[in-house]
């Protein structure tokens, strides 16, 4: 039964995970008809200036969040990207009850998990990137 248990949640975590060579393998046409140091610059999810929102979905896939920034130089759309990913946990427990004592542990995988901040932000403004922001750490 731990076997199974195992073997669902490695197939879990298997199946959740969008990298740019699954986004790549399901939009094909689009991005071969890229220059080649794109595709380069893609298949490594990064993002530079003057790239469309294909290339960035392609690259980062969905955004976590979408702004609108407005301004005196006009509007612009901004996406937001933040660590996402499974998170690991153990935990250890003893318990006592007259004679009889015991000892448990478990392993707990939660695929819903995030770090609050973002990692990268991308602005656009007339269908092209203006902007890449980030995170220093």
């Amino acid at each position: 039964m731990r076997l199974l248990s195992l073997l669902l949640v490695v197939a879990l975590l298997g199946g959740c995970s969008s990298t740019p060579d699954t986004r790549i393998a399901k939009n094909r046409g689009s991005f071969d008809s890229l220059p080649a140091e794109t595709q380069q610059k893609i298949r490594a999810g990064q993002v530079e200036v003057g790239f469309t929102p294909e290339m960035v979905q392609l690259a980062l896939g969905e955004p976590d969040r979408v702004f609108t920034r407005h301004s005196d130089r006009g509007d612009t759309e901004v996406w937001g990207y933040r660590t996402l990913g499974p998170r690991f946990s153990i935990g250890i427990g003893v318990g006592t009850f007259g004679r009889h004592s015991s000892v448990g542990g478990g392993l707990g995988v939660s695929t819903g998990g995030y770090d609050p901040e973002e990692k990268i932000r991308v602005e656009f403004r007339e269908g092209k990137v203006t902007a890449v922001d980030t995170l220093k750490r």
